[in-house]
């Protein structure tokens, strides 16, 4: 029995059925009407197997119990389905229920974990399967596999690389698993953290926590995600793409210029954010709601200093 969605949900399922394990129903999700949907559809890939797809709005519901109940599961897994499942449902498989989430737990327990662990400039993640319990991501760790998060790394790039690291964890552990020799590792919680949910409205930059705190949230927001965003001389800016600038190689120009921050400003044939402790080469950014580059910003600016503020009004 397989609860599933998203690009996650999508590799786990294909490695249950790389070990010829029966999944006997897959529920999911419905594509919510406006979302951009950038990742694989587990729905298809389960119809490709043949296997039968429900979507229920209420997995908790009278209808999805009696599907789950009728099929007598001996595993209920999680990959990635976004809903919570309660008592009754994880109580009915036979040999338990195991959720697979996007970190090392007990770290960054919760919602998006790879968005907060890109924005906490974190230099590791990972992927971790578990068992289920009415505590968000609490039960016994089975397996796990780690993640380097490079410096520049934005948060898509990273889930990628979590999404190979769920589909390893999950194919490495599952003959043990099915033998019931996988270890069970009960998680210290008062080691861990949690976080929820992230909106687009959490993209709006302050310039007053510095470089690499701007930085870090750039990345985390980056596309698929909604980026960045700010205001630049009174006009809509959003950020998809930073490098931070070495202190060595900040120009001469802006070397004493950090009371103008935070500000704009092109230099050499780049655009350069000037934040109160450090220097960014913006690479990727739209202003005024359209793609701009260092020609077009220079052409409209000169090489004045660009005021910044945090939104627009």
């Amino acid at each position: 029995m397989v609860f599933a969605y998203h690009e996650i949900g999508v590799r786990c399922l294909r490695a249950l059925l790389a070990h010829q394990v029966q999944v006997s129903l897959v529920v999911t999700h419905t594509d919510a009407p406006g979302e951009q949907i950038w990742f694989d559809s587990v729905a298809k890939h389960a119809a490709w197997h043949d296997i039968p797809v429900i979507t229920p709005e209420d997995p908790n519901g009278p209808d999805c119990l009696a599907r789950v109940r009728a099929a007598r599961p001996d595993f209920l897994f999680s990959f990635y389905y976004r809903s919570m499942l309660g008592a009754e449902l994880l109580s009915l498989p036979a040999r338990g229920a195991y959720n697979m989430h996007g970190s090392l737990l007990p770290r960054y327990r919760g919602r998006v974990p790879v968005n907060w662990a890109v924005l906490h400039g974190e230099t590791a993640t990972g992927a971790t399967l578990h068992g289920m319990t009415l505590k968000p991501d609490a039960g016994d760790i089975v397996a796990q596999q780690a993640v380097p998060i490079l410096p520049d790394d934005t948060a898509g790039e990273v889930f990628r690389k979590v999404t190979v690291a769920a589909e390893l964890a999950l194919y490495r552990c599952l003959p043990a698993l099915i033998d019931g020799t996988a270890p069970h590792v009960p998680q210290d919680l008062a080691h861990g953290s949690y976080f929820g949910r992230r909106t687009a409205r959490d993209g709006a930059i302050d310039w007053r926590a510095g470089a690499g705190a701007v930085h870090n949230l750039v990345r985390a927001v980056a596309p698929p995600y909604p980026g960045a965003y700010g205001e630049a001389d009174g006009l809509a800016l959003r950020i998809l793409r930073t490098l931070p600038v070495a202190p060595a190689a900040v120009p001469a120009v802006l070397t004493g210029a950090f009371g103008e921050a935070p500000a704009l400003r092109w230099c050499a044939g780049n655009v350069l954010a000037l934040c109160r402790d450090g220097v960014l080469k913006l690479l990727e950014f739209e202003l005024d709601g359209r793609a701009c580059d260092a020609a077009l910003f220079h052409r409209r600016f000169g090489e004045r200093f660009v005021p910044l503020r945090p939104c627009m009004e």
